[in-house]
Protein backbone atom coordinates (compact mmCIF):
# COMPACT_ATOMS: atom_id res chain seq x y z
CA UNK A 1 0.00 0.00 0.00
CA UNK A 2 3.20 2.65 0.62
CA UNK A 3 4.79 2.36 -2.64
CA UNK A 4 1.02 3.25 -4.10
CA UNK A 5 1.05 6.02 -2.22
CA UNK A 6 4.23 7.05 -2.87
CA UNK A 7 3.92 6.74 -6.93
CA UNK A 8 0.44 8.76 -6.69
CA UNK A 9 2.51 11.68 -4.17
CA UNK A 10 5.57 11.49 -7.29
CA UNK A 11 3.09 11.90 -9.83
CA UNK A 12 1.16 14.89 -8.43
CA UNK A 13 4.66 16.43 -7.26
CA UNK A 14 5.77 16.49 -10.90
CA UNK A 15 2.13 17.61 -12.24
CA UNK A 16 2.81 20.05 -10.18
CA UNK A 17 6.08 20.90 -11.31
CA UNK A 18 5.36 20.69 -15.06
CA UNK A 19 2.08 23.10 -13.87
CA UNK A 20 4.58 25.68 -12.74
CA UNK A 21 6.49 26.09 -15.69
CA UNK A 22 3.77 26.89 -17.64
CA UNK A 23 3.03 25.85 -21.18
CA UNK A 24 5.31 24.80 -23.52
CA UNK A 25 6.74 27.61 -25.72
CA UNK A 26 8.17 25.85 -28.05
CA UNK A 27 5.31 23.47 -28.74
CA UNK A 28 2.99 26.52 -29.53
CA UNK A 29 5.85 28.40 -31.38
CA UNK A 30 4.98 25.31 -34.33
CA UNK A 31 1.45 25.12 -33.92
CA UNK A 32 -0.60 26.70 -36.89
CA UNK A 33 -3.77 29.18 -36.74
CA UNK A 34 -3.42 32.29 -34.26
CA UNK A 35 -2.53 30.76 -30.87
CA UNK A 36 -2.57 32.47 -27.84
CA UNK A 37 1.26 33.05 -27.10
CA UNK A 38 1.64 33.71 -22.80
CA UNK A 39 3.67 37.14 -22.31
CA UNK A 40 2.86 38.44 -25.99
CA UNK A 41 -0.48 40.71 -27.16
CA UNK A 42 -0.58 39.41 -30.96
CA UNK A 43 -2.51 40.62 -33.61
CA UNK A 44 -2.96 38.70 -35.77
CA UNK A 45 -3.37 39.97 -39.52
CA UNK A 46 -1.86 36.72 -40.97
CA UNK A 47 -2.18 33.62 -39.70
CA UNK A 48 0.65 31.08 -39.30
CA UNK A 49 0.86 28.16 -41.78
CA UNK A 50 2.61 24.89 -41.81
CA UNK A 51 5.79 25.50 -40.74
CA UNK A 52 7.59 22.91 -42.80
CA UNK A 53 6.26 25.09 -45.44
CA UNK A 54 7.10 28.53 -44.98
CA UNK A 55 10.52 29.98 -46.27
CA UNK A 56 13.47 28.43 -45.06
CA UNK A 57 14.52 31.29 -42.49
CA UNK A 58 17.83 31.45 -40.98
CA UNK A 59 18.25 34.63 -39.26
CA UNK A 60 16.51 37.53 -37.70
CA UNK A 61 16.92 41.16 -38.21
CA UNK A 62 16.19 43.88 -35.81
CA UNK A 63 14.60 47.03 -37.19
CA UNK A 64 13.78 50.49 -35.22
CA UNK A 65 11.72 53.06 -37.68
CA UNK A 66 10.99 56.67 -37.23
CA UNK A 67 7.73 56.64 -36.85
CA UNK A 68 5.49 57.48 -33.68
CA UNK A 69 3.55 55.87 -31.60
CA UNK A 70 0.67 53.87 -33.46
CA UNK A 71 3.02 53.52 -36.43
CA UNK A 72 3.74 49.69 -36.15
CA UNK A 73 -0.24 49.14 -36.60
CA UNK A 74 -0.86 50.98 -39.72
CA UNK A 75 3.15 49.91 -40.85
CA UNK A 76 1.91 46.17 -40.33
CA UNK A 77 -1.61 47.03 -41.81
CA UNK A 78 0.09 48.20 -45.51
CA UNK A 79 2.49 45.21 -45.06
CA UNK A 80 -0.79 42.80 -45.26
CA UNK A 81 -1.97 44.38 -48.01
CA UNK A 82 1.33 44.19 -50.35
CA UNK A 83 3.58 41.36 -48.35
CA UNK A 84 6.43 41.64 -50.53
CA UNK A 85 6.48 45.90 -49.86
CA UNK A 86 9.42 47.50 -48.47
CA UNK A 87 9.06 46.48 -44.79
CA UNK A 88 8.78 43.25 -42.33
CA UNK A 89 6.20 40.24 -41.32
CA UNK A 90 6.64 41.67 -37.59
CA UNK A 91 5.73 44.90 -35.96
CA UNK A 92 5.97 46.07 -32.51
CA UNK A 93 3.99 48.71 -31.28
CA UNK A 94 5.12 51.08 -28.67
CA UNK A 95 3.00 49.25 -26.31
CA UNK A 96 4.37 45.56 -27.00
CA UNK A 97 1.91 44.91 -29.10
CA UNK A 98 3.07 42.47 -31.92
CA UNK A 99 1.75 42.69 -35.53
CA UNK A 100 1.94 39.32 -37.43
CA UNK A 101 1.51 41.11 -40.78
CA UNK A 102 2.44 38.58 -43.47
CA UNK A 103 2.50 35.26 -43.71
CA UNK A 104 6.14 33.12 -43.27
CA UNK A 105 6.14 31.71 -46.99
CA UNK A 106 6.31 35.20 -48.44
CA UNK A 107 9.31 37.21 -48.19
CA UNK A 108 9.07 41.32 -47.61
CA UNK A 109 11.48 43.56 -49.06
CA UNK A 110 13.87 44.67 -46.25
CA UNK A 111 17.35 45.59 -45.30
CA UNK A 112 19.94 46.88 -47.96
CA UNK A 113 21.99 44.00 -49.13
CA UNK A 114 24.52 43.24 -46.09
CA UNK A 115 27.02 45.44 -47.40
CA UNK A 116 28.92 45.87 -44.04
CA UNK A 117 32.09 44.01 -44.16
CA UNK A 118 34.44 45.78 -41.67
CA UNK A 119 33.76 43.95 -38.39
CA UNK A 120 32.74 46.74 -36.62
CA UNK A 121 30.16 45.50 -34.37
CA UNK A 122 30.68 41.57 -35.11
CA UNK A 123 32.13 39.15 -37.42
CA UNK A 124 31.07 40.53 -40.64
CA UNK A 125 32.55 37.60 -42.99
CA UNK A 126 29.09 35.40 -42.25
CA UNK A 127 26.96 38.61 -42.64
CA UNK A 128 28.39 39.76 -45.75
CA UNK A 129 26.40 39.30 -48.92
CA UNK A 130 24.18 36.49 -47.20
CA UNK A 131 22.21 38.04 -44.34
CA UNK A 132 19.74 39.61 -46.22
CA UNK A 133 15.91 39.73 -46.81
CA UNK A 134 15.61 36.49 -48.48
CA UNK A 135 17.22 34.62 -45.54
CA UNK A 136 16.19 36.78 -42.46
CA UNK A 137 12.83 37.58 -40.59
CA UNK A 138 12.21 41.22 -40.15
CA UNK A 139 11.01 42.30 -36.66
CA UNK A 140 10.15 46.61 -36.89
CA UNK A 141 10.17 48.33 -33.52
CA UNK A 142 8.48 52.03 -33.72
CA UNK A 143 7.92 54.48 -31.96
CA UNK A 144 11.80 56.05 -31.97
CA UNK A 145 10.39 59.83 -33.70
CA UNK A 146 11.30 62.63 -33.59
CA UNK A 147 14.61 60.64 -31.46
CA UNK A 148 15.98 58.58 -33.58
CA UNK A 149 18.43 57.68 -30.76
CA UNK A 150 15.28 56.74 -28.02
CA UNK A 151 15.38 53.63 -26.58
CA UNK A 152 12.89 50.82 -26.84
CA UNK A 153 10.22 51.34 -24.74
CA UNK A 154 9.72 48.65 -21.36
CA UNK A 155 6.35 46.92 -22.66
CA UNK A 156 8.53 46.39 -26.18
CA UNK A 157 11.52 45.25 -24.54
CA UNK A 158 8.95 42.59 -22.49
CA UNK A 159 7.59 41.43 -25.64
CA UNK A 160 10.74 41.22 -27.33
CA UNK A 161 12.15 38.77 -24.51
CA UNK A 162 8.92 36.22 -25.71
CA UNK A 163 9.07 37.23 -29.17
CA UNK A 164 12.90 36.83 -29.68
CA UNK A 165 12.31 32.63 -28.53
CA UNK A 166 9.16 31.81 -30.18
CA UNK A 167 10.61 33.11 -33.30
CA UNK A 168 13.82 30.84 -32.84
CA UNK A 169 11.80 28.22 -32.04
CA UNK A 170 9.19 27.86 -35.32
CA UNK A 171 11.92 28.16 -37.33
CA UNK A 172 15.06 27.11 -35.68
CA UNK A 173 17.52 29.97 -35.69
CA UNK A 174 20.29 30.05 -33.47
CA UNK A 175 21.07 32.71 -31.00
CA UNK A 176 24.08 34.25 -33.09
CA UNK A 177 22.14 34.38 -36.00
CA UNK A 178 20.11 37.68 -34.02
CA UNK A 179 21.58 40.80 -35.90
CA UNK A 180 21.39 44.43 -35.33
CA UNK A 181 20.42 46.10 -38.84
CA UNK A 182 22.75 48.09 -37.89
CA UNK A 183 25.96 45.48 -37.70
CA UNK A 184 25.02 44.00 -41.47
CA UNK A 185 24.23 47.38 -43.08
CA UNK A 186 25.52 50.72 -43.72
CA UNK A 187 22.80 52.66 -41.66
CA UNK A 188 22.03 56.05 -40.31
CA UNK A 189 25.08 56.93 -38.77
CA UNK A 190 23.39 59.29 -35.98
CA UNK A 191 21.99 55.74 -33.90
CA UNK A 192 23.32 51.93 -34.44
CA UNK A 193 19.50 50.57 -35.69
CA UNK A 194 18.55 47.56 -33.55
CA UNK A 195 21.63 47.00 -31.77
CA UNK A 196 20.47 47.57 -28.33
CA UNK A 197 17.79 45.16 -28.89
CA UNK A 198 19.69 42.15 -30.91
CA UNK A 199 22.55 42.63 -27.91
CA UNK A 200 19.38 41.99 -25.33
CA UNK A 201 18.48 38.84 -27.00
CA UNK A 202 21.87 37.43 -26.93
CA UNK A 203 22.76 38.31 -23.48
CA UNK A 204 19.01 36.60 -22.78
CA UNK A 205 20.70 33.80 -24.33
CA UNK A 206 18.20 30.34 -24.74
Amino acid sequence: MMPRLLTVLLALVLSSAASAEGPDLAAIARSQGTPEIPGLKMVWLSPWGDVAKSHPWRNIIVHQTEGPAGSARNGAAEQHKNPTRRGVMVWVETDGAVYWAVADNLVPTHTDGADRNDNKYIDNSKTYRQVNKDTSIGVEFAGNYPDVTKAPTDAQIAAWRVLVKVLRARYGIPLERVYAHNWIDFKDARYCEGCALATMARQWGE
